[in-house]
């Protein structure tokens, strides 16, 4: 696992949703978070893997981008760019899940790509996020959160996750769809 050693964006006391004054750096928060080995993403050679996963969540949304604070006109971390754009190069298969699909439509312009479903809805909040992603000239497919799409071409496997109010059961199993297409592709 990697992440890379630099700032969040802010640290967020999770009990009341807001941000703290405190500070922290993204690498020792994702090694106490997986409580393990996490190694400083400019270590990452692509070379020596098959594929790159890349979770989503807020640290995707508020560290490998700015797509937080910025919406469409986000731009993505360079170190996080030059891996996607390197494992593409590599002919590797990617897969992103949640919110992290917006790096990839801002990485591989045209890609094809899911973030659940298109049309607002208490199951659906996000919705919004898939017609910013067609409006950047993505192809978005919509899935349900057990699903995942494909993008052939690109080797890119993308799935709902938490964009989704589903139960952690349902985010889990389409989670597992993901990673079970991806190692097909690798």
């Amino acid at each position: 696992m990697f992440a890379p050693n630099m700032d969040q964006m802010h640290v967020v006391n999770h009990c009341v949703g807001k941000p703290t004054a405190e500070k922290r750096n993204v690498l020792e928060e994702s090694a106490r978070i997986a409580r393990g080995d996490v190694s400083d993403l400019d270590k990452l050679e692509v070379t020596a893997f098959d594929a790159l996963v890349i979770p989503g969540g807020f640290g995707v949304a508020k560290n490998l981008s700015d797509w937080a604070v910025k919406g469409k006109e986000y731009t993505v971390q360079p170190q996080v760019e030059k891996l996607i754009k390197g494992f593409h190069a590599a002919g590797k298969p990617l897969a992103m899940c949640c919110i992290s699909p917006v790096l990839a439509a801002k990485v591989l312009p045209g890609c094809e790509i899911t973030v659940g479903q298109d049309k607002e809805c208490k199951r659906w909040p996000n919705a919004q996020t898939a017609t910013a992603m067609t409006e950047m000239g993505c192809k978005h497919v919509n899935k349900k959160v057990g699903e995942v799409h494909i993008d052939v071409k690109n080797k890119l496997v993308t799935s709902s996750a938490f964009m989704c109010n589903a139960p952690i059961h349902e985010v889990f199993d389409g989670v597992g769809v993901m990673v079970t297409e991806l190692l097909k592709l690798a």
